[in-house]
């Protein structure tokens, strides 16, 4: 009846200062589920527990043990761990084949990546999407394609020679037919495969000196150990002999070609002074786009130019730099490496 004749304000502002009080008070009515186990916890310790005996400790042998689990010549018991690919490939027929390149097991096998390049994750996130949407082509539902015709040639005539005989290339220029290009679809969009510098270097012939400038020096801006190439035949042209050391030569997939290609279009090619870009006739009709890079250019590079005293300016090489993609013509390729980044001029071959 009290609190029936106070006002409501007064009411409200007792029980709102009553409330902590009463919270306070009731966990000590109660006992919490985890307050005995948590007394087992701290009585119990490690150093309760006896050390072993000095006869025990004096007769563990692990030598004499693993002595034990020996099974004839073989140190472990067999198991699925110890599975060991066979070192040479040895034909689709043979009854041992090696595991995928993507399975741990493998000889090949590498782990990662573990973290997209900036190139790799543009190209993903917009590059792609952008070129399937400008070469997509839409096929109405029931279309048939056309039947495409035999592009070789057969022998016609009556002799023998010509019986089982492999067919004719089809006349016109050029020793091999052009890739065709299939239907353009979220699987089959074009994407750098490989990426490969070589440095031609016919000094080397006389000093050994510069093909092993050259060989750091394409190292060191690739990532990926050069391999030396020998000329094959005697060219009085170019001043070759056959047998000497006269190039080197790297190539770079997965990460190491999109690091390369970051740091070529980013940080080398924008600092080059008066560069037209890549030739518009550069392409040889299959998606593979090649370009060269004088000595002040390859000179401009930043593991170059961090170190420049180790590398005499003299034998600074030029290089070719040649681009290789899953395109099957050089228009789709050419589009590609302008969304990455690379400016054409000129004519451009088609």
């Amino acid at each position: 009846m009290a609190l029936r004749e106070l006002p409501l304000r007064s009411v409200s502002a007792l029980c709102r200062d009553a409330r902590p009080a009463v919270l306070a008070i009731r966990p000590s009515s109660r006992r919490d589920a985890s307050s005995s186990a948590l007394q087992h916890i701290e009585e119990a310790s490690s150093f309760s527990v006896p050390p072993p005996s000095e006869e025990l400790a004096k007769g563990f042998d692990p030598v004499a043990r693993s002595k034990l689990r020996r099974r004839g010549k073989r140190e472990l018991p067999p198991s699925r761990y110890q599975y060991r690919p066979p070192k040479y490939y040895r034909g689709p027929l043979h009854p041992h084949q090696p595991p995928p390149v993507s399975n741990p097991a493998s000889r090949l096998f590498t782990p990662g990546p573990f973290s997209l390049p900036r190139l790799e994750q543009t190209y993903q996130s917009t590059i792609a999407s952008d070129i399937l949407t400008l070469t997509y082509q839409h096929y109405p539902p029931g279309y048939r394609a056309p039947k495409v015709e035999q592009r070789l040639r057969s022998w016609t005539g009556d002799s023998p020679y010509f019986k089982n005989r492999p067919l004719r290339p089809p006349r016109g220029r050029g020793d091999e037919l052009r890739l065709l290009t299939p239907p353009r679809t979220f699987r089959n969009i074009p994407q750098v495969k490989k990426v490969t510098i070589h440095s031609f270097v016919p000094e080397a012939q006389e000093n050994s000196a510069n093909l092993h400038v050259a060989g750091m020096i394409v190292q060191a801006i690739s990532n990926v150990r050069a391999i030396a190439h020998k000329a094959r035949h005697n060219v009085v042209g170019w001043g070759l002999r056959e047998g000497k050391y006269v190039s080197v030569t790297a190539e770079m997939e997965r990460e190491d070609a999109q690091h390369f290609l970051g740091k070529l279009i980013d940080a080398v090619l924008p600092r080059i002074k008066e560069w037209p870009g890549i030739p518009g006739s550069s392409g040889d009709g299959s998606g593979n786009m090649t370009f060269g890079l004088t000595p002040d250019q390859l000179a401009l590079f930043p593991e170059i130019e961090a170190n420049y005293d180790a590398y005499p300016p003299k034998m600074i090489p030029g290089c070719h730099i040649t681009i290789q993609t899953d395109a099957t013509n050089n228009k789709d390729a050419r589009l590609l490496l302008q969304a990455i980044g690379l400016p054409f001029y000129g004519k451009l071959n088609d």
